[in-house]
């Protein structure tokens, strides 16, 4: 099994709210740093999103890539890769579960670039990508609310 990167985050919204922001794709570049530009490619028969194509711009690292997404339920969300110039793979989970009056939202992420990088260094970008993940969904949320 894959090492991975996990962080979570307590939402004060409903678990429908956060994943409704979550699915919306299209609004990504709106309210994380990293998203130039969203399109989703394919939908399920629900209008999920399956295929999502992502332009990304984090400084040093700019990448076009493709994500194919997996709904389990209402509260989980997960991704794999379908193509990238920069990743060899990339694999995540959004997992949601109702807490107080909010939300806890757990992110869960692997990535695997294509060049060479020491393991401790991938695991401390992947920390990063989580934490301004969790925080910008969480400011979108709740002001949002």
């Amino acid at each position: 099994m894959a090492e991975y990167t996990s962080s979570s985050i307590t939402i004060e919204a409903a678990p429908a709210d956060v994943m409704d922001v979550i699915a919306d794709f299209a609004r990504y570049p709106e309210w994380t740093g990293e998203v130039k530009e969203a399109q989703v490619l394919e939908t399920d028969d629900s209008g999920r999103a399956e295929q999502v194509r992502l332009v990304m711009d984090a400084g040093a690292i700019k990448d076009d890539q493709t994500l194919a997404y997996t709904w389990s339920g209402a509260h989980e969300v997960s991704w794999t890769l379908v193509k990238s110039q920069m990743l060899r793979s990339l694999d995540g989970s959004y997992l949601l579960k109702p807490a107080g009056t909010g939300t806890e939202v757990t992110y869960q992420l692997t990535v695997d670039v294509k060049i060479p990088m020491l393991g401790m260094i991938k695991r401390k970008a992947e920390k990063v990508i989580i934490d301004r993940a969790l925080a910008g969904l969480k400011k979108r949320v709740e002001t949002k609310a």
